[in-house]
């Protein structure tokens, strides 16, 4: 009899998985468990799309290693299954005086995380690449690039099922037994599916599926940030020509707001990070009573709030005020107007917060007899997701076989 595994959740994580392990085991059956009716439903399906090179993370982190692995292999991957994607290079940039020694910072980590061609270039540089870019210098980073992902979560789901394997659409799972090694998962309903090994990739509901699992999370719990985004319109798109970063603020957990140009067309400006009212809490009016009051209510996030709640009422009147919004792009393209942008789509991270108040900064796999669970997977996750899905891979293989 073949091997059970069942892995919960259809994002580019949950099927880089499924195709890693499918790639390196004939003798398993492998069954992807998604709540909606197609993959790449969240937090895959409302990123922006790049490509990231790995140069912002802190080396030797499983972030940074995953990501370089992990790009050469999503490369490599794009090529074979002719997946549409663009290495176009961006450029981070300084605005003012003080932001300078943060490029310094920045080159160092993208030396020590392997980075080739990366280097500082002056004002008059940044204008040469981006002619509408006000900076005082900036790092220029040919090794980002655009991308669908969701097309690539395609591929992913393609190759798994054409060797054989399942996705079983508007499974939402419910709760989760275990009798003599084998797992019973149940969904809202009432369908059952059994496994000697589950993998969670659940994403924003990662830590709901690890309670299940009966593994202590020592207090982590997932904290849904929205990212809202701009389009530029179609007659100001000549403004960007690739991808343009501000400096992010050391103080802050996020990238900050920066232009992006699509893969298949158009400019996006954004995102934001305001905290979001629901997991799945894609509009600002969008609120889940039970799943907001989690929020409010732990420890962790009251930790954090109470460090970074400038940061964050900040955030709040830009997703509000699309004036707020425009003045933070001004800082790296000053002539950007308010009719210049129309409001976009919207996406929800997924980030782990610890019971201290510090959101984790690093991918966190957990594993205990029959699970493996991916509690932390933000940003470059699509990036690496089949670094990721190797590492896992690995990971069941050791559990399959001990």
């Amino acid at each position: 009899m073949k091997t059970q595994v069942t892995i919960i959740g259809g994002g580019i994580v949950g099927l880089a998985t499924a195709w890693r392990l499918a790639e390196a085991h004939r003798d398993l059956v492998i069954t992807v468990l998604e709540k909606e009716n197609d993959v790449a439903a969240h937090q895959t399906g409302h990123n922006s799309g790049v490509i990231h090179s790995g140069i912002y993370y802190r080396p030797g982190s499983l972030r940074a290693m995953n990501c370089r692995d992990g790009y050469v292999a999503l490369l490599e991957f794009c090529q074979k299954y002719d997946i549409a994607h663009d290495i176009c290079g961006k450029v981070i940039v300084a605005t003012r005086e003080w932001e300078r020694s943060q490029l310094d910072k920045i080159m160092d980590h993208g030396r020590e995380n392997g980075l080739q061609g990366i280097r500082r270039i002056s004002a008059e540089e940044v204008q040469e690449r981006e002619p509408h870019v006000q900076a005082v210098e900036g790092i220029w980073v040919p090794q980002t690039g655009i991308i669908d992902y969701v097309q690539v979560t395609q591929t992913y789901a393609r190759l798994i099922q054409e060797r054989g394997h399942q996705i079983k659409f508007g499974f939402q799972v419910k709760a989760m037994t275990r009798h003599r090694k084998r797992w019973r998962i149940f969904s809202l309903a009432g369908d059952v599916v059994e496994g000697e090994l589950v993998i969670n990739c659940a994403g924003l509901f990662a830590d709901k599926v690890v309670q299940m699992t009966g593994q202590n999370l020592g207090g982590v719990q997932i904290i849904p940030f929205r990212g809202e985004y701009y389009n530029v319109v179609h007659e100001k798109e000549h403004l960007v020509n690739n991808l343009i970063y501000p400096v992010p603020n050391p103080a802050f957990p996020f990238l900050g707001v920066h232009y992006t140009r699509m893969i298949h067309g158009g400019i996006e400006a954004g995102p934001s990070a305001v905290l979001a009212f629901a997991r799945e809490g894609y509009s600002r009016y969008q609120v889940n009573a039970v799943e907001l009051l989690e929020t409010i209510t732990h420890r962790g996030f009251l930790r954090m709030a109470r460090k970074h709640w400038r940061f964050g009422w900040d955030e709040m009147v830009r997703s509000f005020s699309k004036k707020a919004f425009v003045t933070a792009l001004q800082h790296l393209i000053p002539e950007i107007g308010m009719q210049d942008l129309v409001r976009g789509g919207a996406g929800v991270r997924a980030m782990a917060c610890s019971i201290h108040g510090e959101l984790l900064d690093d991918f966190l796999i957990l594993e205990t007899e029959g699970v493996i669970n991916v509690v932390n997977a933000p940003s470059p996750a699509a990036t690496a997701s089949l670094a990721i899905g190797q590492t896992i891979a690995k990971a069941a293989t050791r559990q399959l076989t001990a």
